[in-house]
């Protein structure tokens, strides 16, 4: 069994995925402040240190887990589930627990928002906003409501301070993580436009061609049909008209045959023009930025087909076998010799070793008394793979 190998697209698309999964997960830093302050107060006793620190750690866990479920969820969410008020509760009785007992308890109310942001995102859309707001106001409620516990009062000024800061942080890191997700949306589902655009382009070409070739081969067909039919009735009857049927049979599918050659040869012989469109649109809609430099028509007619030929094979190798983001197609004439390359960025070590494509492209191009190169330029960010050919305009 083959094994499937990734495409660059698919390489990008994973690094997008973990740097925002990175992104979502490193706001759970903000839990490791109480949890240190936590456990360095000096005033707290064991049990309520473990407590404190148990809670601070089983809010990041739990935001890991509601943000890996989000990413990995191809249906739209539809919480949220009675698993994430729990921990909701728990995170806001946490911080109200870190009201009572600390001197200064102003790190935990950051607890609430980390698991609030995992919450909403596992929320359905449209309930989001009004879900946002009931866990702001329940997280700014239990700071008033903790403060009539503790054994040192607080200054009725301070607690609403608290209290607001604790809601305004709610909504803050809700939003980040909204944003967050959203971007990752919109660039899964551009990936996939691309790719659905890629297949539709592929699928109408293959469509024009069969209607072509329906159209040459079903008319000559039906002809040859009927002919065989006339033949078979005249043979042991009129034998010269029998051998006269068959000779005409025989030209019609001589006729069919030269007929569907020409339908492919215009299938797969496009002018250089052509292909360097079609190659643009290509490298473009797999996020590539080509340029080109230089005029197609400068290339003799008898060359377009070739320098054709290592324009496809060079767009094949950049979407294959690199990570390209910039591509650069030159096309030079000195009256004399032709000199097409194509250089782009996102070198892989797979660039290094010409495949069976190029080696071909070098044969028909010795065959014209030209040459064809790939070479790996530059080192380290720098690096480019160039992919060149040449061929004198007259032998």
């Amino acid at each position: 069994m083959s094994e499937e190998v990734p495409t660059p697209g698919d390489t990008r698309m994973k690094r997008l995925r973990n740097y925002t999964w990175f992104s979502l997960v490193s706001l759970g830093y903000l839990a490791v402040i109480p949890a240190l302050q936590a456990a360095l107060d000096d005033d707290l006793d064991a049990a309520a240190k473990v407590a404190l620190i148990a809670s601070a750690a089983a809010a990041v866990v739990q935001r890991v887990r509601f943000i890996n479920t989000v990413l990995r969820e191809r249906e739209p969410p539809r919480g949220p589930t009675a698993e994430h008020m729990t921990t909701f509760a728990v995170a806001v009785a946490t911080w109200g627990y870190g009201v009572t007992v600390q001197a200064d308890p102003l790190w935990w109310c950051f607890l609430p928002g980390i698991v609030a942001g995992g919450v909403v995102l596992n929320t359905a859309p449209g309930r989001r906003i009004w879900t946002t707001l009931v866990l702001a106001v329940g997280t700014s409620v239990a700071c008033p409501v903790a403060a009539q516990w503790r054994q040192s009062e607080l200054e009725p000024r301070i607690t609403a301070v608290l209290a607001g800061l604790s809601a305004t942080f709610v909504v803050v890191l809700v939003l980040l993580d909204v944003a967050q997700v959203w971007f990752w949306d919109m660039v899964v589902e551009l990936d996939r436009s691309r790719t659905m655009a890629e297949e539709l382009a592929v699928a109408r070409e293959r469509l024009r061609f069969a209607a072509d070739l329906h159209d040459i081969q079903g008319h000559h067909l039906q002809a040859i049909m009927l002919k065989g039919e006339l033949t078979e009735r005249l043979i042991g009857r009129d034998d010269d008209a029998a051998k006269a049927q068959a000779a005409e049979l025989t030209e019609l599918a001589r006729t069919a045959l030269t007929d569907t050659r020409r339908v492919v040869h215009g299938y797969r012989g496009t002018t250089l023009h052509n292909e360097i469109t079609n190659a643009v649109e290509i490298l473009s809609a797999a996020g590539i930025d080509t340029e080109v430099h230089g005029e197609s028509h400068t290339v003799p007619p008898p060359l377009q087909s070739l320098f054709g030929a290592l324009v496809r094979e060079g767009t094949t190798n950049i979407l294959r076998h690199s990570q390209a983001t910039r591509c650069r197609l030159t096309l030079e004439s000195d009256g004399t010799t032709v000199h097409v390359r194509l250089v782009n960025d996102g070198v892989t070590p797979q660039d290094s070793r010409p495949g069976s494509g190029i080696e071909s492209l070098r044969e028909r191009f010795t065959a014209l008394g030209g040459d064809v190169y790939a070479r790996v330029v530059g080192a380290g960010d720098d690096t480019t793979f160039e992919l060149g050919g040449h061929a004198p305009t007259r032998r």
